[in-house]
């Protein structure tokens, strides 16, 4: 049973990181916009975004899970939410500025949208000078957006899971059971939320908040529940070891499973392709399949040993998991890249040439990204280590887990 980092993690957030950077680079492109299947399945490089946010789910919510199942306390609210920041802010506010001198010089001035960019909060702008998801440059930080709003209810929504699973009483499996129906119930909220949006009017900006990404991060949490039941359940033949094992057995199953759910999405059942979610069936479509597709690609990289699959000693190899550690930068950094890139050669959108553009937009992004993973990342990561070091007394840090950086991973 993987227990503490788990390098094949690392894979699964570089093959997002990289998904969302071909979708991207395929819109622009015009490669994403034809009326063919090739095309379709590029359009459809945001399922990326959901496996972010599993992920996030999967690793940060671990420690809150273990706490719940076993009694113990769950991290340090305050400790918690220093580490998020300086995982995600620092090389963020980098791109911001960078991003903002660059293509929005008239609005440097404006306090207002330098306040709701560096808080991650420009979302909640329903009508913003800007066009689309956000200022040239920046349009995917939506997805951190979503992230930062996970980090900071995190603690809370799990305080709620627990004292609903400790009503179960002392055992192990009882709680477990709870948590994964509260979960169940998160989940569902989603679905709610998106018959939210679109009555009695439609807004679209609902789509850009948290509770519609719910279901997403309840996948990995309800992994998070299952890998710390399996870990601590005395019976081999118990619920959790049986599906440990059945997983650890089944990798080509689930990735066939998310292939397959992948193309249903890349069809006309999920609406028209980048043009918005276009009606409420085929949102609640979207929501399942790409649920289906961020659980089919990591279940088994996080319940199974790296080495156990060809998938798992894929994502857990030297490139992959190279990328994987710079993939918050190849996150954030794409658009950036995108736009210089096409400034530098004089492209106007949608005019082709996918591939070069793919091959350039890629190796300047991946060039950004490490040097911001080297001089920003790294050193604001060892600021919350030494951080947590000098509280390494307190009972509640010794229940962390060893989580890797996060994305968002949106994104």
């Amino acid at each position: 049973m993987p227990t503490g980092h788990v390098g094949a993690l690392d894979g699964v957030r570089a093959l997002a990181a990289v998904a969302v950077l071909v979708y991207h680079v395929a819109i622009e492109s015009a490669a994403g916009l034809r009326d063919d299947f090739f095309s379709s399945l590029l359009a459809r490089g945001d399922v990326a975004v959901p496996v972010f946010f599993a992920l996030s789910g999967l690793l940060l919510y671990r420690p809150y899970a273990r706490a719940a199942l076993l009694g113990g306390r769950p991290p340090a609210t305050r400790g918690y939410l220093i580490k998020r920041a300086l995982r995600i802010l620092p090389a963020y506010w980098l791109v911001v500025v960078v991003a903002m001198a660059l293509w929005s010089r008239p609005h440097l001035g404006d306090v207002t949208t330098w306040l709701r960019l560096l808080l991650l909060a420009q979302t909640y702008e329903i009508d913003p000078w800007w066009y689309g998801l956000g200022p040239r440059g920046l349009g995917q930080m939506w997805s951190l957006c979503v992230e930062a709003a996970f980090y900071v209810l995190l603690p809370l929504v799990a305080a709620v899971l627990a004292a609903y699973a400790r009503r179960a009483g002392p055992g192990l499996d009882a709680r477990a059971r709870r948590l994964l129906a509260g979960l169940a119930v998160l989940a569902a909220s989603s679905f709610a939320w998106a018959l939210l949006t679109y009555y009695p009017v439609y807004r679209p900006y609902l789509n850009a908040w948290l509770p519609r990404a719910w279901v997403f991060f309840a996948v990995g949490m309800a992994l998070a529940v299952v890998s710390e039941w399996a870990r601590e359940e005395s019976d081999p033949d118990g619920p959790a070891r049986r599906f440990v094992r059945a997983v650890g057995a089944s990798a080509g199953s689930f990735l066939l499973v998310a292939a397959l759910a992948y193309a249903v999405a890349a069809s006309p059942l999920t609406g028209a392709r980048f043009a918005g979610v276009d009606g409420v069936w085929a949102d609640l479509s979207e929501l399942v399949l790409y649920a289906i597709v961020a659980a089919g690609l990591v279940t088994p990289a996080a319940l199974s040993p790296a080495g156990g699959s060809p998938y798992g000693r894929f994502l857990g190899s030297r490139v992959m998991r190279f990328l994987g550690r710079v993939s918050y930068g190849l996150f954030l950094w794409q658009f950036v890249a995108l736009y210089l890139w096409y400034d530098f050669t004089e492209q106007q959108p949608w005019s082709g040439n996918f591939a070069g553009n793919l091959v350039a937009v890629g190796a300047l992004t991946l060039l950004l990204a490490t040097l911001t993973h080297r001089y920003v990342e790294e050193p604001a990561r060892r600021l919350a280590t030494s951080a947590r070091k000098r509280k390494a007394k307190q009972p509640e840090h010794q229940t962390e887990h060893q989580e890797t950086p996060t994305e968002t991973a949106p994104l």
